[in-house]
């Protein structure tokens, strides 16, 4: 056992070691290792597989034991002032540990398929590597100068896997966001930091929660200068979680492959401000105002980020705001206290996900087989539809994912959420009230993503004769949004897909159709087959989806499971005298401050879980009552127009209904705000500074520059080069001084 947590220092150095020897081998042998480029997987899974089990080990003694290990050398030693670096081995290092490792072995493992073709191989490889690095670091930290430099690296590292494509503009753009977005947060922590060195002295978590609670105790420190440290450090994971009002970076986050959204933004990385909240956590619970503020952001984030989900049209967009609002479950549950809770949803959230973003890259990766590779088509849910058949593997796993982050028995974010929502009415009602409806926004929203996916029939873009491709998709939104096709045709849509038969039948094509269709209900009547004709006349020119290769079905299979039985490490339920909640055991030091009797009977369960189950199927029904195609009863009676079709009649409720889509789907403005704000208002100072540093700076320099030419023109013609001149004019000069010198010594002394 000693040897297991003495060695533990170097379970985050282990995956370094691959871009490293991508590194040399690119600068010695650099055709060999292009060559070879699909070799580097295996080692790559090889080293993460290693930590994982490495991690699993640890986890498993600290359930047996409850032991909490630090091991820490020097560094910096000057004076009274000692730096000190280390590990330390407790339960939320062990929880995180093995989150990054199961995740990143699956991405890795997946990843190795999905970006066989792209000539960025090695790179994609090396970047994830250092970045298992970073984040396994952050987590073992022993003290906050350590987190800081892991926090950092682990910034640099998402900086370059989002703009993994930097050759696009928009991933370039989207990664300068993240950067800039984070760097404001991270600004917040490093003052947080140093004010509170400055008021304990200490770096090390354990010397610096005693010091801090003691002077807390003894009301010796001025309390709104720790609050404000405090917040200070609380704005790090603000920004690195998205949390309002920082989150403004995760959607453009999508921008990067998607198994990069896969570990990054949906298990380890977003979760970094979590793990930070959880680590501070015995400093933030004494300070009431600052468990207030993490409360409030939690529950704002959720809600907001529920709301801008509801309309999106790309599907990994629409992932990214189910993961901020997610977040906001988990910051909202620290932030009242229920840590265990807040750690639960951190892990059954993670694997539910990290399998929906794997899914959606199958789900992309089929797409490109019909309209090639082009992001704002391939992950396009709006012409999605129909892919039950072509993909039955993907459609089963991503259901997984969807019915857990709907709250559905017994999946795994059933239990956590559930927990979460149980103790938010403890705390507030309002909070709980907005949490449960946010539980019903997130059933309604991961549901429309699985229905336009999945069910319906397959939407069609066609290539005209020319070859020139009409981009006049109709929108199939519930919102009765218009949109502006080709032609200047407005509020409305030219219909190109038509009835498809058999492959060996004929195709009927009628691309010069000059219909056009409002919006509506009727929309999804007139919805046909969806196939890309790439050369019309040739055989075989017809292009179908198709499920992805067993290296990518394989994680998302393990995935999975773990989204089927993973919920069963937090069940809070004592039968026969076993305890089979295995993440109390877990976290026994941390909580031991908390009630220890964390068990429930079967009745209180059932009671506290119906109302969250029936507000998740609530959301389900309306998701399917709205975007199901096949409502015909429903149809007949006119109840879905009631919904879809502006009518005088429902001409508030229309109205009411076009709010909520520009509010979804223009981000809620927020984005809009920093444009005018910020952005415009920093340039706005960089012109007026630019103004002043022209006009007034340079303008007095060179005014000096100026005076001074004209002056020495001016005396250079007073010489004549005769020195009995030059004597005369010196000794006037001198007899003028001497007689003003004479003057002023004569008043000074009648003044006295």
């Amino acid at each position: 056992m000693e040897y297991t947590y003495q060695y533990s220092w170097i379970i985050p150095f282990i995956p370094v070691i691959i871009p490293m020897l991508i590194g040399v081998g690119l600068l010695l042998f650099p055709k060999a290792t292009k060559n070879l480029r699909r070799a580097w997987a295996f080692p790559s899974v090889l080293l993460l597989s290693i930590v994982m089990i490495f991690s699993v080990n640890l986890s498993i003694r600290q359930i047996n034991n409850s032991y909490i290990y630090q091991y820490v050398w020097s560094w910096i030693i000057n004076n009274d002032f000692s730096l000190e670096f280390g590990c330390l081995i407790d339960p939320l290092t062990s929880i995180m540990s093995i989150l990054i490792t199961t995740v990143g072995v699956m991405v890795l493992i997946y990843s190795d398929n999905y970006m066989s073709h792209d000539r960025g191989y090695l790179r994609f490889f090396a970047y994830m590597s250092f970045f298992n690095t970073s984040m396994l670091g952050l987590v073992t930290s022993s003290n906050l100068i350590q987190i800081y430099i892991f926090w950092e690296l682990v910034g640099v590292c998402s900086y370059l896997l989002i703009g993994f494509w930097f050759t696009r503009p928009v991933a370039a753009n989207a990664c300068q966001k993240a950067f800039v977005t984070n760097r404001v947060g991270d600004f917040g922590l490093l003052l947080g930091i140093l004010g509170l060195y400055w008021i304990t002295g200490s770096f090390e978590f354990r010397d610096l929660f005693e010091i801090f609670n003691n002077l807390i105790y003894n009301n010796e420190v001025n309390f709104f200068f720790i609050t404000l440290c405090a917040f200070l450090l609380f704005s790090g994971a603000i920004a690195k979680s998205a949390q309002f009002p920082l989150q403004v970076w995760l959607p453009d986050a999508m921008e990067g492959p998607t198994p990069i959204s896969a570990l990054i933004h949906a298990a380890t990385m977003v979760a970094a401000g979590i793990f930070l909240v959880a680590r501070l956590f015995p400093l933030f619970r004494v300070i009431p105002y600052i468990m207030n503020i993490i409360a409030l952001i939690g529950i704002i984030t959720l809600l907001v980020g529920a709301t801008l989900a509801l309309a999106q049209k790309d599907i990994k967009r629409s992932l990214a705001y189910s993961t901020m609002s997610q977040l906001g479950y988990m910051m909202l549950a620290l932030g009242i206290g229920s840590y265990r809770a807040a750690l639960f949803h951190l892990i059954t959230h993670a694997y539910s996900k990290a399998l929906l973003f794997l899914g959606s890259g199958s789900i992309i990766h089929s797409m490109e087989a019909l309209v090639g590779y082009s992001p704002d088509k391939s992950q396009n849910m709006v012409i999605m539809g129909g892919l039950t058949k072509h993909v039955p593997i993907t459609k089963t796993t991503f259901l997984l994912g969807i019915l857990s982050l709907c709250g559905i028995p017994p999946l795994a974010c059933f239990w956590s959420k559930d927990e979460i929502l149980n103790d938010s009415w403890l705390y507030s009602p309002i909070f709980a009230i907005i949490a449960f409806f946010t539980a019903g926004l997130t059933a309604f929203y991961m549901f429309r993503i699985y229905l336009l996916t999945f069910e319906g029939y397959l939407n069609v873009h066609f290539q005209n004769y020319s070859g020139k491709t009409n981009n006049s998709f109709y929108s199939i939104s519930l919102w009765g949004k218009h949109i502006e096709g080709k032609g200047g045709i407005k509020n409305g849509f030219r219909l190109l897909s038509l009835l498809t038969m058999n492959n060996n039948e004929r195709i009927s094509f009628f691309s010069k159709s000059t219909k056009t269709y409002l919006i509506d209900s009727n929309v999804r009547r007139m919805r046909r087959s969806f196939i890309t004709i790439r050369n019309f006349g040739i055989k075989n020119a017809l292009s179908y989806p198709h499920e992805s290769s067993t290296t990518m079905l394989f994680p998302m299979f393990v995935l999975g499971i773990f989204t089927l039985f993973v919920g069963a490490i937090g069940i809070p339920f004592n039968q026969q005298g076993m305890n089979l909640d295995i993440l109390s055991k877990l976290l026994t030091p941390v909580i031991i401050h908390q009630n220890s009797n964390n068990f429930v009977d079967w009745y209180e369960f059932v009671t506290n879980a119906s109302f969250s189950l029936s507000i998740a199927y609530f959301g389900i029904f309306i998701a399917s009552f709205l975007y199901k195609p096949f409502y015909s009863s429903l149809q007949n009676l006119n109840l879905r127009n009631l919904f879809v079709k502006g009518v005088p009649n429902n001409f508030i409720l229309e109205k009411i209904k076009n709010m909520i889509y520009n509010w979804s789907y223009n981000r809620g403005y927020i984005d809009a705000f920093y444009e005018i704000s910020l952005t415009n208002g920093i340039r706005g100072l960089a012109q007026l500074t630019y103004f002043f540093d022209r006009r007034v700076i340079d303008g007095i320099t060179n005014g000096v520059g100026i005076i001074s030419f004209f002056v020495g023109e001016g005396i250079k013609y007073l010489g004549g080069g005769r020195i009995s001149s030059y004597l005369l004019l010196y000794l006037s000069y001198v007899l003028i001084f001497l007689l003003i010198l004479f003057i002023f010594i004569n008043k000074f002394y009648l003044f006295l």
